[in-house]
């Protein structure tokens, strides 16, 4: 209510009860004066009631929820089913307009404003998780494999030579990585990675001499990747930013779900500090606990943020920055800060209850200290000569029980685990065939399983996938 309508209640209710009313109403709308004046994350995150009714609010700025709107156009977001309409919660014209998904919308002045909120407080999470050096962002509306499609084809319209074609990728085995190359029209050079002990790492031996080979005027960037299943560590971001600084050619950094360790982002922000970066593309749904959907990519540049929201064709679903915006309103700085530090004190606990239940079964905890959100366990026994020959009438091949781990863990309930067969043969993905697909590199010494300690993730869960990895290894 304004303060007018306030007053008319007096009328009719005693005014004692209405200036109690009225200072709760205050408390709501102090709120909302926070965020729109400090632009940041609430520091305390808000309960469900107060977001639905900031939103009942801002809904009430859209053209198609006008009391008096009589829409004649071709587009005046009329919704016909109820349940769509609550589920958007009556936002239905989307954001951006045909020339620049950034630009605000006429009919959409509540849309509008939630997804410039939202920029702000996606750019203070960043901030908390540990990214520095990084002041502009754009979130989209698609998940991150099209987003990086995005970010290269803006790269390489807007800020690369002519003869520029080529994306140089250290080998990541997730195939939305190398078909978002292809799909953007560009050539990519795979680079293929290093073993060290347990360790899948960079070889910036082999990279910077395809730089030199192909020659910089002929490259687009570098694509690195900071986020991997082990026994694959983040490449090395700081090293190879600097050698893209050095050469003068871009680099895009796939970020997939970094921002929950503090280790990645404070490589991210010593790369944009020592080096050249272009554009970070992290998921929203694997950092912030969305539906799938959406990606953020980040810059220290500016230009190559605006550049990318005017290449965005046409308007943009407004649904992941709905999710978003209501995500990070409820966690708060508080709530946020509270599920990265979780992750990170699991991760002792988890990594200690696998040691101990690969030992158990002959195996053993790979030793992958760079990555600290993935881990991996063998799953190849050392045999010594007095071992019994496995036996001929085994009606199960030592690689068909391995593939079949990760079945049997999926059919009890447990996700994520993912088994590395490297009997698994040949796989192409984008024309381009690799040996031993998933396991990063040609030739590893062992077959394992990954899981991760991912945001989200408690102790319970830790707990229950052990109990249950136990009982499938007995069979």
């Amino acid at each position: 209510m304004n303060p007018k309508n306030i007053e008319l209640t007096k009328e009719l209710i005693k005014k004692t009860y209405v200036d109690q009313a009225s200072q709760a109403i205050a408390q709501f709308n102090s709120l909302v004066t926070q965020i729109l004046s400090q632009r940041r994350l609430p520091e305390k995150g808000w309960d469900d009631k107060t977001i639905e009714w900031f939103l009942a609010q801002l809904a009430m700025m859209d053209s198609n929820n006008f009391i008096e709107n009589a829409g004649v156009g071709e587009r005046e977001g009329r919704l016909y089913s109820d349940i769509v309409s609550r589920r958007h919660f009556g936002f239905a014209h989307g954001i951006g307009r045909s020339g620049d998904i950034n630009e605000q919308q006429p009919k959409a002045a509540g849309s509008s404003l939630i997804q410039k909120l939202t920029t702000y407080f996606v750019l203070d999470a960043m901030s908390i998780a540990g990214i520095e050096k990084v002041d502009h962002c754009l979130v989209l509306p698609m998940a991150t494999g099209m987003s990086i499609a995005l970010s290269l084809m803006t790269l390489k319209n807007n800020f690369c030579p002519p003869t520029a074609k080529y994306v140089l990728w250290p080998r990541i085995d997730q195939k939305s990585c190398l078909k978002s190359i292809a799909t953007s029209g560009l050539i990519p050079v795979v680079i293929d990675n290093v073993l060290q002990g347990d360790v899948i790492t960079t070889n910036l031996a082999l990279l910077e001499e395809t730089i030199v080979k192909l020659g910089p005027e002929s490259i687009v960037c570098v694509m690195s990747t900071t986020s991997c299943f082990a026994p694959r560590i983040p490449d090395k971001i700081i090293e190879i930013s600097q050698m893209c600084k050095r050469f003068n050619i871009g680099h895009v950094i796939n970020n997939a779900y970094g921002l929950q360790c503090t280790k990645i982002t404070h490589q991210i922000s010593q790369s944009c500090r020592l080096g050249r970066v272009d554009a970070i593309i992290q998921s929203t749904d694997k950092n912030f606990m969305v539906p799938v959907g959406g990606a953020i990519v980040a810059s220290p540049n500016e230009k190559l943020i605006d550049t990318l929201a005017k290449n965005y064709p046409g308007r943009a679903s407004g649904a992941p920055i709905l999710d978003m915006f209501i995500t990070l309103l409820s966690m708060g700085k508080q709530g946020y800060k509270a599920l990265l530090d979780e992750r990170k004190s699991l991760i002792p606990y988890f990594t200690h209850e696998l040691d101990k239940v690969a030992k158990e079964f002959g195996y053993r905890l790979l030793h992958t200290p760079g990555n600290t959100i993935s881990f991996g366990v063998t799953l190849q026994k050392a045999h010594s000569d007095t071992d019994p020959e496995p036996s001929a009438s085994s009606s199960v091949s030592p690689s068909q029980s391995v593939s079949m781990i990760g079945s049997k863990l999926f059919m009890r309930s447990c996700s994520g685990a993912r088994v590395i067969d490297l009997k698994g043969g040949k796989k192409t993905v984008a024309g381009i065939e690799f040996e031993a697909y998933g396991s990063h590199i040609d030739h590893y010494h062992s077959n394992y399983l990954t899981v991760a300690c991912a945001i989200g993730i408690t102790k319970d869960d830790v707990d229950t996938f052990i109990k249950r990895l136990k009982k499938v290894l007995i069979q």
